[in-house]
C-alpha cells in the first residue's frame, strides 16, 4: 500500500482549495477514467512524491533542478475577512505546496510558473475558506469529537491508510501536532456540512453514473486509448459517484463564498 505524502495529506486534511476540488474526495472533479487504485482518487501526485519524467537539462535519470517558491514580496497580512486576517504564515504553508505541484506539472512544457498568477489565485482560496468557514460557524455547524474522528477516517479511508489514527500518526511525524490535525479536520467537517445544507447535495442516480461511464469508455476510445483499460462499471460507479458529488459541491463553494465575499467586508493585499 503506498503512504501518501505529508503534503497530499495536508492537502487533503486542510480543505484550502475549494474552488478547486473539494478536500473529502482528494479528486479534482475532472472526468479523468477511474484507475482502480484506492489511493488519491486520480489526484496529481505532491511534489514530494518524486513524480514526473526527467527533463531538460537532464542526463538519463538525472533529476531537474526544482523552482522554489519566492514569497519575499507577500505582505504580513494577505487579507482580511470581516475583520479576520488571513497571515502571511497561513499563506505560504499552502501556497509552497500549490507552486511545486505547479511546477512539476510544467516541467514538460519547460514554462515557468506564474507566480504572481499563482499567488492571487491562492489568497482568494484562502478568502473563500475562510468566508465558508465563517458562514459555517455562524450558522451553528459545530462538530463534535464523533464527527472529527469519522472525518479523520473518511480522509484516510481517501488517502489507502487504514484508519483515522495512522492519519495523525502519519502527520505528527511531519511536524504536525495532534491538536493541530484535529483542528483542521474540525475545520473541514464543517465546511462540508455547510455547504451540502446550503446547496442540497444530491447523490447521483444508477442512470446518471452509467451516463457518465459510458462518456469516459468513449472518451478512451476517442483518445486511441484501450478501453478495457477503464475499469468495470461496478468497480468504477464510487468512484463516478464521488466525483459527481465533488462537481456539485465545487460548484455550490464558489457560488456560496461569491455571494458571502459580495455581502461582507474583505480585503486583499496580494
Amino acid at each position: 500500500m503506498k503512504v501518501p505524502s505529508s503534503r497530499t495529506l495536508r492537502r487533503t486534511l486542510a480543505a484550502l482549495t475549494f474552488t478547486a476540488a473539494i478536500a473529502l474526495t482528494g479528486c479534482s472533479g475532472d472526468q479523468a477514467a477511474p484507475t482502480g487504485a484506492s489511493d488519491q482518487g486520480g489526484q496529481a501526485p505532491a511534489a514530494s512524491d518524486g513524480g514526473g519524467s526527467p527533463q531538460a537539462g537532464g542526463q538519463s535519470g538525472e533529476q531537474p533542478q526544482m523552482p522554489e517558491a519566492d514569497v519575499s514580496d507577500v505582505p504580513d497580512v494577505v487579507a482580511t475577512v470581516n475583520g479576520e486576517d488571513i497571515t502571511k504564515d497561513e499563506f505560504t504553508a499552502i501556497y509552497e505546496g500549490q507552486f511545486q505541484q505547479a511546477a512539476m506539472q510544467q516541467q514538460s512544457t519547460g514554462q515557468e510558473v506564474d507566480q504572481a498568477a499563482l499567488k492571487t489565485q491562492v489568497a482568494n482560496q484562502l478568502v473563500d475558506n475562510r468566508l465558508l468557514l465563517q458562514g459555517a460557524t455562524e450558522a451553528g455547524i459545530e462538530p463534535t469529537d464523533a464527527d472529527i474522528d469519522a472525518t479523520l477516517e473518511e480522509i484516510a479511508q481517501q488517502n489507502g491508510l487504514g484508519s483515522g489514527d495512522e492519519v495523525v500518526t502519519t502527520l505528527e511525524q511531519q511536524g504536525m501536532s495532534e491538536e493541530d490535525v484535529r483542528k483542521d479536520a474540525s475545520s473541514q467537517f464543517k465546511l462540508t456540512t455547510y455547504i451540502e445544507q446550503e446547496a442540497g447535495i444530491q447523490e447521483p442516480t444508477e442512470e446518471e453514473l452509467k451516463t457518465q461511464y459510458d462518456q469516459l469508455v468513449e472518451q478512451q476510445e476517442q483518445a486511441g486509448g484501450d478501453p478495457s483499460q477503464v475499469p468495470p462499471f461496478e468497480e468504477a460507479k464510487e468512484q463516478l459517484a464521488q466525483q459527481a458529488v465533488t462537481q456539485q459541491q465545487n460548484e455550490a463553494a464558489t457560488t456560496i463564498a461569491a455571494e458571502l465575499r459580495e455581502a461582507g467586508d474583505v480585503t486583499v493585499n496580494i
